[in-house]
């Protein structure tokens, strides 16, 4: 495959302690997420993460304070968006303190 980049990549688990690897790609407002990318980091999860789930991601700004968060998946061999959220950034004095 030669050389990867994945931008950022986290291990976790669900309530259910089923083990993820979640490879995320950042672009910025002008830059496009490429699915040869999205392939590639599924390719190194399997390589080097081979019992745990892969759930690529994919973060791009569309505003300065907006960003879009794109969840991928493989289906029938080809990889597709499976979720899109839009979430707005925020100062830290909008958010409710809730205690």
């Amino acid at each position: 495959m030669g050389q990867t980049e994945i931008d950022e990549i986290y291990i976790g688990l669900d309530h259910q302690f089923r083990q993820f690897v979640i490879p995320v790609q950042a672009k910025g407002k002008d830059e496009q997420i490429g699915i040869v990318q999205i392939e590639q980091d599924v390719a190194v999860c399997k390589t080097k993460f081979p019992s745990l789930i892969c759930r690529p991601v994919a973060a791009q700004f569309v505003e300065r304070d907006l960003i879009a968060l794109f969840e991928f998946e493989r289906s029938e061999g080809m990889v597709s968006i499976k979720d899109e959220k839009h979430y707005r950034i925020v100062p830290n004095e909008m958010l409710a303190m809730k205690r």
